[in-house]
């Protein structure tokens, strides 16, 4: 089975939304479908999508989440330290930006994430870092050389501690303690901008 991985750059605050599918099952999972997911919603028509993986529930990595969920009948993984986010657009932000788009709410998580899980989605396992920081329930998706980080490391960057739930000494920790010790060679599936990987973000990233 290969498994491909497909970018969507969705909605005002360009939102990496990731698409993970096996062609030969026609099975696959999205990793935070943002705002605006039309281009994601007619890629995924042909699919049988698993399960919709949330980093963290900002508005802008949510959006999509209701629109997939309907199309597709998924269910969605969220830390539990997010678990009211989807519910309340004070709490995603998504009130906070009326210039970026309606309130959001959607129905609750179906699965909640933690710390060292295990998940089993396309024949794969997938292991689950809490990696707080930018926001508490902040989470890294571990798949063999592949690290879908949300909005805690960018390239050359890393993400905002000025939000709701945000600690810069959590962010620093989560950088430091968890993602630099993945190998250098590991790519990073960001949330906004190009990907990167660990060992350019070790030598390369002023921010840690």
């Amino acid at each position: 089975m290969a498994i491909r991985i497909e970018t969507f750059t969705l909605g005002p605050l360009q939102t990496n939304a990731y698409l993970l599918s096996d062609d030969e099952s026609g099975r696959g999972i999205v990793i935070d479908p943002g705002q605006r997911p039309d281009a994601l919603l007619r890629r995924i028509e042909p699919l049988e999508i698993e399960a919709i993986v949330l980093t963290h529930a900002h508005f802008d990595h949510i959006g999509g989440v209701d629109a997939v969920r309907k199309a597709k009948g998924c269910p969605v993984y969220l830390h539990d330290a997010e678990a009211d986010w989807l519910t309340d657009p004070k709490l995603n932000g998504s009130l906070n930006w009326p210039d970026l788009g309606a309130p959001i709410r959607t129905e609750p998580a179906e699965f909640a994430l933690d710390a060292g899980m295990s998940l089993k989605l396309l024949g794969e396992t997938f292991r689950v870092l809490h990696t707080p920081g930018h926001s508490p329930g902040s989470v890294s998706l571990i798949w063999g050389q592949h690290a879908f980080c949300g909005d805690v490391l960018f390239k050359q960057g890393v993400g905002r501690t000025d939000l709701r739930g945000g600690s810069s000494r959590e962010l620093y920790d989560s950088i430091h303690d968890q993602l630099f010790k993945l190998p250098p060679d590991t790519i990073v599936y960001p949330g906004h901008g190009p990907k990167t990987t660990i060992g350019y973000e070790k030598e390369h990233n002023p921010y840690v």
